[in-house]
């Protein structure tokens, strides 16, 4: 699933996973990241947990407590010790997290005169306390104003 499909299945779907904003902080930064690794690698096959881990800056451990949780939610699959691949739910919900996180880093750098870095910090702890409906009138009034995202 593309960043533009699973952005208008969020626009369209009023009760989308991402809209009922059930996960935590961190899940949903494993959800990105996830997302991020797979739209970068192409693998059919899914993502090793040790590069969601080296992009987290975490432990194997740690994703794989992660990945533990996610798939009880239907986010996420793995076969024992395989590769993690998002499901329908995940790659929706992974897909908007790093779209909003762009969105928002975006705004504060180029309106705000942010420095890169604390924008990308800000903007990861902003995607998780706005609301979905917020996330999504801030994007669709961000893009009416001109700002585009390109492909990461």
């Amino acid at each position: 699933m593309s960043d533009a499909e699973a952005e208008r299945a969020v626009m369209k779907e009023p009760t989308t996973p991402v809209e009922q904003r059930k996960l935590s902080m961190s899940s949903e930064d494993y959800l990105e990241a996830i997302y991020r690794i797979m739209s970068k690698s192409k693998d059919p096959e899914g993502v090793r947990s040790v590069d969601v881990a080296d992009q987290m800056g975490v432990s194997k451990a740690s994703v794989n407590k992660a990945v533990s949780s996610l798939k009880e939610g239907g986010y996420v699959s793995q076969s024992h010790y395989g590769r993690i691949r998002l499901t329908e739910t995940g790659a929706i919900y992974g897909a908007h997290t790093w779209r909003c996180h762009r969105m928002l880093r975006l705004f504060l750098e180029r309106e705000l005169g942010v420095d890169p870095e604390t924008a990308d910090a800000e903007a990861c702890l902003m995607e998780h306390a706005l609301s979905h409906d917020t996330q999504v009138r801030w994007l669709r009034h961000l893009e009416k104003q001109g700002l585009t995202l390109e492909d990461e």
